[in-house]
This record gives structure tokens, C-alpha cells and sequence, in this order.
């Protein structure tokens, strides 16, 4: 069994037989439990689930979306045919100041590559999503708001804050994706992955999502090693990278399970 699962689907039980039953803004009610904290070391493996198969590129077309090109322009999401920002998409065809948009404004990738090349050591090295003059003309609040960034001799750490976590869809996605993140700028900075902290301040299942959940846990005693991740090495410029330089080798998984997303 892989990290991932293990870490996952302990937390996902902790949630449903400890969690608290609560109203949020869809209207539809979520079992949750407050600070979830998963730790991954990317020495050792790829954090990906396996009791379910994840859309891996994706989770990869997303993450180019938001931190390569820094784009809210849903349509370039599209084209990819990736769908997942479609229910939020405003009438320009964006989501407004969110995500992309506050990374590019910000000029937050450049700098924090400038530092873990130049100043390494510096602890103020963060990207942060959540900037309050922006919020309102987003579509969405950020959901993984915050990285903080930390090199110990020559690995590149990585803390990922997230506000609100949807466990049954959100969650393996977003784990996936920055670990992908991390290893692209170790490769950009000439660093090696580190460690991945993957920090939940409102963790909750769906109601709607129980049984999806319940039916991953049955799985546990199948899951299936994590894979490795592969990433072109030629690629040395962070803007440079697409969805073909990075791929997955050995990943096997259960069948995809189906969860309604609430808007």
C-alpha cells in the first residue's frame, strides 16, 4: 500500500465515525473534522491514490494552468478538455482575480524561483493565493491558498495550506498536483524533492460522498504500490514545461469511483 492510501483513507474514517455533521454554502450537508495533517516524503514515493484511479494529467493541466501560464481564462482550460472549472465560470469565460490571475499580478512564481536559486536560505519563500483586495472579484475563494517553501541541504520542502478540503474529490487531486509542483521547481532550481505537508484546516465528506468513500476504504487491503513520477530533464526554464514532460510509470489503481462535485 502506498503512503497516500494509507494516510487517506485513516483520515477519511476519522472523519465519517468522529466528524461533526455541518451546513456550508451548497447547500449540501458534510461530515468534518478540523486540522488534517498528511506528510509525505518524495524521496521515497509519488503521493497518488490508488484505491482510486486519479485523472492524473488533469490534475498536471491544471496546476501548468494556474502556475505556468497564471491564466483564469477557462477556455484554455477547455480546449485542453479539462471541465472542472466550468461550473464557475463567469460570463467573460474566466474566474475573475482567482488562482492564475493573483500568481501572475503578484509576479509570485518568478520571485520565489529568484529566491530558491539565489537565496536559498531565505524563510519568507511563499506563494499565497489569498489576497483580500482581490477576493470578491474572484469566482472562487481559494481553496489551497498558501505554499511555504523551505530548502534543507539541496531538497526542496514544501507546506501546502488549504482553507476547506473536499476529502472524496479535492483532496487527492490537490496532494497530487503540488507534489508535481514541487518537483518541477526542484528541477528548475537544481534541488531535489524534499518533503510535502499537505495541512487541511476544514476537512469533510459530502453526504453524497459517503458511500463512494465507504466503498475506497473496502479497497484498502488491495491497494497497490505508489508509482513513480517521470519528468522530462531537459526542461530546465519552469515556463517551458507542458503536460507531455511529465507522466507517471507503474501507476496502478482501482476503477474510478463517481462523486457528484457541489457547487
Amino acid at each position: 500500500m502506498s503512503a497516500y492510501d494509507e494516510q487517506y483513507l485513516t483520515i477519511a474514517e476519522n472523519i465519517l465515525n468522529n466528524g461533526f455533521l455541518s451546513n456550508n454554502r451548497t447547500g449540501v450537508r458534510a461530515w468534518k473534522l478540523p486540522h488534517q495533517i498528511m506528510l509525505f516524503d518524495l524521496r521515497v514515493e509519488f503521493p497518488i491514490l490508488t484505491v482510486k484511479k486519479m485523472p492524473f494529467k488533469t490534475a498536471v493541466k491544471e496546476l501548468l494552468w494556474i502556475y505556468r501560464d497564471q491564466s483564469s481564462n477557462v477556455r484554455l482550460l477547455q480546449e485542453q478538455g479539462v471541465n472542472i472549472w466550468d461550473e464557475w465560470m463567469m460570463p467573460d469565460g474566466t474566474i475573475g482575480t482567482s488562482y492564475g490571475w493573483v500568481v501572475r499580478e503578484y509576479k509570485q512564481v518568478d520571485k520565489l524561483i529568484d529566491s530558491l536559486v539565489n537565496n536559498p536560505d531565505d524563510r519568507r519563500m511563499m506563494i499565497n493565493l489569498w489576497q483580500i483586495p482581490h477576493l470578491e472579484t474572484g469566482a472562487l475563494a481559494p481553496c489551497c491558498f498558501l505554499t511555504m517553501w523551505d530548502v534543507c541541504e539541496g531538497f526542496l520542502n514544501c507546506m501546502l495550506v488549504q482553507r476547506s478540503a473536499d476529502w472524496g474529490l479535492g483532496v487527492p487531486f490537490n496532494t497530487t498536483q503540488y507534489a508535481v509542483l514541487v518537483h518541477l521547481l526542484a528541477q528548475v532550481a537544481g534541488l531535489k524533492p524534499g518533503l510535502l505537508t499537505h495541512v487541511v484546516n476544514n476537512a469533510h465528506i459530502y453526504e453524497n460522498h459517503v458511500d463512494a468513500i465507504r466503498e475506497q476504504m473496502g479497497r484498502k487491503s488491495e491497494a497497490f504500490s505508489a508509482p513513480s513520477l517521470l519528468i522530462n530533464p531537459d526542461v530546465h526554464n519552469f515556463y517551458d514545461f507542458s503536460a507531455n514532460d511529465i507522466c507517471l510509470r507503474n501507476y496502478n489503481s482501482h476503477a474510478k469511483v463517481k462523486m457528484d462535485i457541489a457547487v
